[in-house]
């Protein structure tokens, strides 16, 4: 098994909020993610914002990112801007106060260029378990941001919120998601057949999981 690639992650985690927040909502009575800024030597993970929308609008048309997430749901094209609003001003918000999960727009730290949407989905507080979902801006592929993100988030859920299993579920063909879990330590699974529905039909998603003691024999 691969290690965790360490790219400053730990050292660097800006709270805004407690570890984790307890208070229950009528309608949520599970725990919610802390609101944390991430950072690593190159990035920074921060909450979306109405600055991020026309960024979003633009990444998400990517034929590549339309391919593999079927944004702004399965079958429903184009994506508008209407679709980015919701996204950075509704959705994303609503996701961590629901304690369904945390999204992060992520960012080139020394230019601040918009390098795409990284986040926890499908969290099981009392399993503590919880998946990483993400895509990348197409001007930044191919420089190590997916690998970079997906590292932080993943020692972060882990060893600074106390979760004991982080999963990635990508599409079996899509090898450059794969990649990334593979080079940050994940271990292939298993597949599930007919599991995400994308714009063109159903696929098989390859799953893959991290545990805390992972991090921990390849800390040591």
């Amino acid at each position: 098994m691969g290690a965790v690639p360490d790219h400053g992650e730990a050292a660097r985690v800006v709270p805004t909020a407690n570890r984790f927040d307890r208070r229950e909502h009528p309608l949520n009575p599970d725990p919610i993610w802390p609101s944390v800024i991430l950072e690593t030597d190159r990035l920074v993970l921060r909450a979306f914002t109405a600055d991020d929308v026309d960024d979003v609008y633009r990444a998400a048309n990517d034929p590549v990112t339309q391919r593999w997430v079927p944004l702004p749901e399965p079958g429903r094209r184009p994506y508008t801007r209407s679709d980015a609003e919701e996204w950075c001003t509704v959705i994303a918000p609503h996701m961590r106060a629901s304690g369904d999960g945390q999204q992060w727009a992520v960012v080139i730290r020394d230019t601040g260029e918009f390098a795409g949407a990284f986040g926890l989905v499908r969290t099981l507080w009392r399993a503590r378990t919880t998946e990483i979902g993400y895509w990348t801006a197409p001007w930044v592929r191919g420089k190590g941001v997916a690998t970079e993100a997906v590292a932080v988030i993943a020692r972060w859920a882990l060893l600074e919120q106390s979760f004991e299993r982080v999963e990635i579920k990508a599409a079996t063909a899509n090898t450059a998601s794969r990649r990334v879990a593979e080079k940050t330590g994940f271990l292939y699974e298993g597949t599930e057949r007919s599991a995400m529905p994308l714009h063109e039909g159903r696929v098989d998603l390859a799953v893959y999981g991290l545990v805390r003691a992972d991090l921990t024999h390849s800390d040591s």
